[in-house]
């Protein structure tokens, strides 16, 4: 973009007399217009603002929850649920501020640049070097974060649902920090990865943050940190569609084996937890998918072919990819207010209610037409 703008003033250099010294004093001006024209139009703030926000609100109220569950349940087969649940929204909560802070800096600094001359664009995109690897590391770890945090629970749920004297026996409060720990180290190695040159972090359009190298000189390991990056996501997804889908129809038999109502405590628990699970697990494939997706087409096309010519088209999917996985971090609390047992019983409730209320009117409705068409039915021999 700023080659285009230099040679565009370059060439209006050469168009202009040197002799004439009117036409020189006015070419700041014009070149001001050309870099004003070919600049990349620029996002609202407000909106950014807006949605970083509301996502703090979120998660801060699920967080609460969560941590009020976790000391009822401290000593239960909950708690190791209840203890993944809110390292999630922890999470989900840091993957908010701090990219969000970076993202609306960007923004601040974008617009600086803007107003400015060429010369100050030149230097604050040098000065924001150190910012956007920190922006793309960020955007990676913290998208692997919750991926691998749902994949995790999936398990756990799944093992107690199936087996529930191995969980007893292995789940552990003490192993299960443990378990956050790897998860947030292997997270973490993964967005160093470029810091020992394998992959790179860049600006992404329009401008105001930072992913993997996709669209322009992608290298081979810029190729295969993509790979790396989409694989494990999609990996996590796949094995907590899994887990979810057995720990699914070992409830649902168990349902329909129920015995006593002891039994049938325990597993209303268990649906509540897979209920959410499979809520969240929703909500990540539809947030995460288009960027994962995306992200590895663009890769490989840009890596394989030395004309891409869809990278507009690419560039727009991009922004729409990673305005989808900021909802993620939005809607996750939701699952956790939302898909509680109280609410989905007061809703169960409010559902039945209705259902019967209709039934009841509809009864009483066609009761009362057969009445009126009894009382209005005319005897035949009065015509005679």
């Amino acid at each position: 973009m700023l080659a285009m703008q230099h040679s565009n003033s370059s060439g209006i250099s050469a168009l202009l007399p040197l002799s004439n010294h009117t036409a020189v004093a006015k070419e700041p001006k014009m070149e001001a217009v050309v870099t004003k024209n070919t600049t990349q139009p620029r996002s609202n703030p407000t909106a950014a603002g807006l949605t970083m926000t509301l996502g703090i609100i979120f998660n801060v109220v699920a967080l609460i929850i969560l941590v009020k569950a976790y000391n009822r349940f401290r000593r239960r087969t909950k708690a190791s649920f209840l203890l993944f649940a809110s390292s999630l929204v922890a999470t989900d909560l840091a993957g908010h501020v701090i990219p969000g802070s970076l993202v609306l800096s960007r923004y601040s600094t974008s617009t600086e640049a803007e107003v400015g001359l060429g010369s100050s664009f030149q230097d604050n995109s040098t000065d924001q070097d150190a910012s956007c690897l920190f922006l793309g590391g960020c955007m990676v770890f913290f998208g692997l974060c919750p991926l691998f945090l749902g994949c995790a629970m999936a398990a756990e749920r799944c093992l107690g649902i199936t087996s529930p004297l191995l969980h007893a026996r292995l789940v552990t409060t003490a192993r299960t920090k443990m378990a956050l720990i790897l998860i947030w180290l292997l997270a973490l190695c993964v967005a160093l990865l470029p810091f020992i040159s394998l992959g790179d972090y860049t600006s992404q359009f329009p401008g105001t943050w930072c992913f993997i190298r996709v669209m322009e000189g992608t290298k081979a390991t810029d190729l295969a940190f993509m790979i790396l990056f989409s694989g494990l996501a999609l990996s996590s997804l796949g094995l907590a569609f899994v887990c979810n889908t057995i720990s699914g129809i070992t409830l649902v038999r168990a349902r329909l084996k129920r015995s006593c109502s002891q039994r049938y405590t325990t597993r209303s628990h268990d649906t509540e937890m897979v209920v959410q699970l499979v809520g969240i697990m929703v909500t990540s494939s539809i947030c995460w998918s288009p960027l994962l997706i995306f992200g590895l087409i663009s890769a490989v096309r840009s890596y394989t072919s030395s004309t891409f010519s869809d990278k507009e088209t690419y560039k727009h999917l991009m922004m729409t990819g990673v305005r989808m996985a900021t909802c993620n971090q939005i809607l996750d609390p939701w699952v956790y207010i939302l898909l509680r047992r109280a609410i989905l019983r007061k809703i169960y409730r409010i559902t039945k209610k209705q259902a019967s209320f209709r039934g009841s009117t509809l009864r009483r409705w066609d009761f009362g037409s057969f009445q009126n068409s009894e009382k209005t039915k005319v005897d035949p021999k009065s015509f005679k």
